[in-house]
This record gives C-alpha cells, structure tokens and sequence, in this order.
C-alpha cells in the first residue's frame, strides 16, 4: 500500500521533473521526497521515473499512474471538503414532514431560503398528518416535522414558526357568509357542522369543540385533511373551522368569514411547530433550524 504523502511527492516530481524543484514546492528537502518517490514504486511494483544526474523522466507506467494520483488526490481533497460541509450542515440529506396547510405560510419560503443557501441539502419531502409524522420522527424516518402540537415533549422538541386566527368556511350562498360581521359560537346553533377526527386531527378537533361548546352543532362529518374539510364545505355538506391560511387553497363556492374570538382569550389559537427529537444530531437539521421564524 501506498500512502497520500507518497502520491503528492511523485505528482510534484512528475509535474515538475525537477526534485529540487518539486522539494521546494513541498516545502521539504530533497532526500527525504526521494524515499517517499521509491517507497511508491516498490508499493506499486513498477518503475515511475526515468532519473539521472541531468534530468527526470516518466516512463510508460508513470504517465498511466500520473493520471490515477492526480484523480486520488482530487477525490480525497473532495471527500474532505463534503465532510467539512457535512459538519457544517451545509450537504447531507433532510427528510421533513408537513401538512397541507403548513405548505401554505411556511414550506414554500423554506425550501425557497434553502435552495439559495444550501444547495447541496436534499429535501425528501413527506406530506402526512401530524401523528404520522410524529409517528416518523420517533422512528427515525423523519429529521423535522411542520404539525400541530399536542406530543411528547419528553421525547420531541419544537418551536412555534407560525400563528394565525381560526376563521369559519361555509358555502358561497350561505346565510352566515351574508352577515357582514365576526360570528359568534351562537351563529353556529343547529348548523351541520364538519369537525375533525380526534384521533388522527386532534389539535382542529379541539379547537372546533372548544369554539363549538355552547352552540350545540350537528356534527356528521369526521374528517383528517383540512382541504377534505373544504371541498365538503363546497359541496354543501355543512359549515366548519378552518385556519386562516386555508383561504389561499383557492376552493371554489366558499366564503371565509371571521370569528369574534375576543370572548375567549383565544388570541391567534392555531400554531403551527417545527417539531424534532431531542436527541437529534444532524448538523443539516441545527442548520435549518436557524432559517425558520420563531413566534413567541
């Protein structure tokens, strides 16, 4: 075997064609470079050189070699230069989970700033609910979610990137669009209401039946996706929750309508975290981390 040392002493010579010169280059004296030259040629058991007292040649085999070490020098230099980027966060792979509606305020501005400052960062996306996302995190298939709370935060570890109101969608020709005014829980007594699942949309689930407590709606419909949610909305199948964000789907035949949350100390209910493992250790993760908007 030969080693790193070896190679850039027998470049330098073969460039050169001078050890003198190829020592100074080295910043070394000249026995010393040609041991290195002829420890390589017993390791690569061949003759590289052609020398005598006036001048230095490559034989046959040495321009062959000359073209490898010149690629092994290059490939470790790379190699080297990946890992620095690597460490630095600035090359490797993220695999981050989202929900549809976060791909409206947040993903797109992310994967826009990643792009222009982290080239070299793969992003494998993973559209999922929140459970499935922490269900990914927890097992290792997920870096970073965008999802809702609430989870264990023993385990996961987050940031609040976003915040905005809690807005009611019901169908263009509806009587609640056509008040002109925030609504109330009491607007909604006796309406048909499409609520969430509390399992699989636990977080909208309860703050639909926490807005909801004292107007007694008819809930029928469960469902996951809040994009499902307005399409059913749209086809006439009741009013629902939605946050404000949703009014950018673009879904035809609905109206987005205010709520006077001011009686609830409510504020901006609807969060939406960045959520990781506490134990994480990407450098890629700590890095993006950095580039997304912390609320408090």
């Amino acid at each position: 075997m030969f080693s790193l040392d070896q190679l850039s002493a027998f470049v330098a010579v073969a460039e050169e064609l001078h050890f003198g010169r190829a020592a100074e280059r080295l910043n070394m004296t000249q026995p010393p470079l040609s041991r290195q030259v002829q420890k390589l040629e017993r390791a690569v058991g061949a003759r590289l050189l052609e020398r005598d007292n006036r001048k230095v040649e490559l034989t046959e085999a040495g321009q062959a070699f000359l073209v490898e070490a010149r690629r092994l020098l290059a490939l470790v230099e790379t190699a080297g230069d990946l890992a620095r980027r690597v460490d630095q966060g600035a090359a490797g792979t993220l695999r981050l989970g989202f929900t549809a509606t976060s791909a409206i305020r947040t993903l797109g501005p992310l994967l826009r700033r990643m792009s222009e400052e982290l080239p070299d960062v793969d992003v494998i996306l993973h559209e999922r609910v929140t459970p499935a996302q922490l269900d990914g995190l927890l097992r290792g298939e997920l870096d970073l979610g965008l999802g809702r709370p609430p989870f264990d935060t023993d385990v996961l570890d987050s940031r609040v990137v976003y915040r905005e109101p809690l807005c009611a969608v019901v169908p263009g020709n509806h009587r609640l669009a056509a008040l002109g005014r925030p609504l109330s829980a009491g607007d909604f007594a006796g309406e048909q209401v499409i609520s969430y699942s509390p399992t699989q949309a636990r977080y909208f689930h309860e703050l639909t039946v926490r807005f909801l407590a004292e107007s007694h709606p008819r809930i029928e419909q469960r469902v996951q996706q809040i994009l499902t949610v307005i399409l059913l909305v749209a086809a006439g199948r009741g009013v629902a929750l939605v946050p404000a964000s949703a009014r950018s789907l673009g879904v035809e035949g609905v109206a987005y309508c205010d709520l006077d949350l001011d009686g609830t100390g409510a504020g901006d209910p609807v969060e939406l975290h960045a959520i990781w493992r506490r134990d994480a250790t990407s450098p890629v993760l700590r890095r993006v981390l950095t580039m997304l908007p912390e609320h408090h």
